[in-house]
């Protein structure tokens, strides 16, 4: 407003000049060097005027020339420095190493320390794997304030890509510190997981769900994790706290099945059997999960198995169409030595055009052997296990575990582990594979009774059973008359001396004549054969391997019954 006022005012002032010298025109007259000039007094006020512009202008251009040349010459530096900079940009994000290294060297001389161009340097050096200039570049960014937060991720990135999981820590918990984002929060979590902080990891999603870093399901989810985890390791020093922790993330996480294990292990060992029972049965029918089943089956120790074989009845009349509850009845029936239950809960999984999975296949041989003593049969249960879908397991980052754990151990991601089925491995789906087509019959067919054929010689019949010229001739032809033609039974049906194809091996007998452990081909693991009694003592629960029947192979787990059969 000021400044529109002063204007105003000086035009004003130039108005009146002008104005006063149109009423008072004058005469001047100049004599120089002989020639006299005359005007009026207004036209040489005016011609004073632009005479000093000029002068003016001339002074100031000869004076500012050095300046004028110098900026010309940064414009023209920044000019190529932002070109150089674009073209590096592109090549980097093309993949381009080698023209992204040169344009941040030309990036770099026009425009020094400019932040793109050292953006640019970092990256162009990460691509060529120069790890100490991208380590310079980066450091040079977290010097200044307004991309101390891009360096730091930086230099976290180079910490984390060496291995060294110190200086990692130490940049992820600084970027945090100056500005709390979703990755510096992530970083720290995942840093303090791994290192099993459990309770600064909690307070680190607290803090990120009170910023909004992370969206609600995922922090309650993540929370419930990490109270499970608490839980775990105060089972045996706090009880208390752990039961309240195991509550709370059952709560926030209904299908977490860690969770309700903890707690009803808890409240199992507190004595109170009721309320155990009541929490597993309300948990069931949203999570059906073997360690739930096994903790419901041994919810009051030195109960007999009969009284397993109740609650795992109680368990599928929750979830009668689930797998696993139905295993968990047959495995309880089993060990009850109630086989017609047993077949009754397993016969929707193994009903025709199903493909039951390995550890129904594995219950199937147990029973099978339990029952009559089969060995045929066995044999052949134990070959479709080798061949059949997998059963779901903790799978974290692409590997199977045994048991649950709140961070992948090799990534230190939280809540890595899922319960799902692991990826089969090639040639596991031979039993969904059609049966290949019958070849041709020849077209010419000698239809030589076979009682025309000579007789066999019993030299023929010592080299394989082809007569006199070579051939062949049929083991009901060189048998006796008096001894009638056994028929030839089934596959699967046959005994230890018969010859079998690649996929069942013989089982040679051992210098006391029991079995010999077996190999289920492809399965990695190991079989035993049947025992002299014709049963064998079978857990209740169906995680794991069947009683004897099948272990993994290599060191035993500290809970043998928990082991899942190992994928290979």
């Amino acid at each position: 407003m000021i400044r529109v006022v002063l204007y105003l005012l000086v035009l004003a002032g130039l108005a009146w000049c002008g104005v006063w010298l149109i009423h008072h025109p004058g005469h001047v007259e100049l004599d120089w060097f002989g020639a006299v000039v005359s005007t009026s007094a207004a036209l040489l006020v005016l011609g004073i005027a632009i005479a000093a512009i000029l002068v003016w202008t001339i002074v100031r251009f000869v004076l500012g020339f050095p300046s004028f040349v110098a900026v010309f010459a940064r414009q023209r530096r920044r000019e190529k420095g932002y070109a150089a900079l674009s073209r590096g940009l592109i090549a980097a994000a093309a993949g381009d190493a080698r023209t992204a290294g040169r344009a941040a060297t030309q990036a770099r001389k026009n425009l020094k320390n400019d932040p793109l161009a050292l953006m640019l340097r970092a990256q162009a050096a990460h691509m060529n794997d120069d790890g100490p200039e991208a380590r310079a570049a980066f450091e040079a960014l977290a010097q200044r304030d307004d991309t101390r937060v891009l360096g730091l991720r930086g230099l976290h990135a180079e910490a984390t890509r060496r291995g060294d999981e110190e200086a990692a820590r130490h940049f992820a918990a600084a970027a945090h510190q100056a500005a709390p984002l979703p990755w510096s929060a992530q970083a720290v979590l995942e840093h303090r997981a791994s290192a099993g902080d459990w309770e600064q990891a909690l307070a680190t999603v607290e803090t990120s769900i009170a910023a909004r870093l992370v969206d609600k399901a995922t922090g309650e989810r993540q929370r419930a994790v990490l109270e499970t985890a608490i839980a775990y390791d105060k089972e045996l020093s706090d009880p208390e706290a752990a039961l309240k922790l195991a509550r709370s993330a059952m709560r926030r996480a209904p299908d977490l099945a860690p969770a309700v294990v903890v707690a009803a292990n808890l409240l199992s060992r507190r004595g109170e059997i009721g309320k155990a029972s009541k929490l597993i049965e309300k948990a069931w029918p949203r999570c059906q999960h073997p360690d739930i089943a096994r903790a419901y089956l041994d919810v009051r120790p030195g109960d007999s198995t009969a009284d397993r074989l109740a609650r795992a009845r109680t368990l599928m009349g929750i979830a009668s169409f689930d797998p696993v509850s139905r295993m968990v009845v047959a495995r309880a029936a089993l060990a009850t030595r109630d086989f017609a239950e047993a077949r009754r809960a397993m016969a929707p999984l193994i009903a025709e055009g199903k493909r039951p999975s390995v550890r129904a296949c594995l219950i199937m041989a147990e029973l099978e052997e339990a029952e009559h003593g089969d060995l045929g049969q066995w044999r052949e249960w134990l070959a479709r296990a080798s061949r059949a879908p997998l059963d779901p397991a903790w799978v974290a980052d692409g590997v199977v575990y045994d048991h649950w754990a709140p961070a992948s151990p090799t990534t230190g991601k939280l809540d890595a582990f899922q319960w799902q089925v692991p990826a089969e491995r090639e040639g596991m789906a031979m039993d969904a594979m059609p049966p290949p087509p019958r070849p041709a019959p020849p077209e010419a067919i000698d239809a030589t009774p076979l009682d025309a054929l000579p007789p066999a010689e019993p030299r023929a019949l010592a080299e394989g059973g082809r007569g006199a010229g070579g051939a062949p001739t049929s083991p009901a032809a060189a048998a006796p008359a008096s001894e009638p033609v056994q028929p030839r039974r089934p596959l699967f049906y046959r005994d230890k001396a018969d010859v079998v194809d690649e996929r069942h091996k013989p089982i040679p007998p051992a210098a006391n004549g029991a079995t010999e452990p077996a190999a289920a081909p492809g399965s990695g693991i190991v079989v035993s054969g049947p025992s002299e009694s014709g049963g064998q003592k079978s857990d209740a629960s169906d995680g794991g391997p069947i009683g004897s029947l099948a272990k993994p192979v290599g060191p035993e787990p500290e809970n043998a019954g928990d082991a899942h059969p190992p994928v290979r």
